[in-house]
């Protein structure tokens, strides 16, 4: 009787993290742009000191980086609701589209390196180490997540 009810506590907390997990991801999606600037702005500087000026600066770069993630995350949606598949890029395109993600990466870090004095744009690059670290081990373990999914269904 003791094992049944700790697993049946188990499972009720484990589905509520799981559902307070999605609305956390949902509340992002609804904020604007300039919301999202906004707030970004102001953890930045509150982790690198930025002063008035700065923060003017910087403001415009990240506008712009997540104008453009809405637009791709907008696109992505739009094609996975239609049902469409994604094309397979040829090398070339493939190429192309890394090339520019790539060019935008440089463009945008040196404009933080003219921004920032040196002391922040080193805590700014370990900023951003992290972040990416976090994000490839979180696509890890969606990766692992759906390829277990699919070895369960094919079962």
């Amino acid at each position: 009787m003791k094992k049944l009810v700790t697993v049946l506590v188990l499972a009720i907390g484990f589905t509520l993290t799981t559902q307070a997990q999605k609305g956390k991801r949902n509340n992002l999606e609804m904020l604007t742009v300039e919301q999202q600037t906004e707030l970004a702005v102001k953890k930045m500087t509150l982790k690198l000191d930025l002063t008035t000026s700065q923060q003017r600066d910087i403001t415009p770069l990240l506008t712009d980086k997540f104008i453009k993630r809405k637009e791709m995350h907008q696109k992505r949606k739009a094609m996975k609701e239609s049902g469409e598949k994604r094309a397979k890029l040829s090398a070339d395109e493939r190429f192309n589209k890394k090339s520019n993600a790539l060019d935008a990466q440089i463009a945008f870090k040196a404009e933080m390196k003219r921004i920032l004095n040196k002391q922040q744009y080193e805590r700014f690059e370990k900023m951003s180490a992290k972040k990416k670290y976090k994000a490839k081990k979180k696509m890890k373990h969606r990766k692992d997540a759906k390829r277990k999914h699919r070895e369960h269904q094919e079962k």
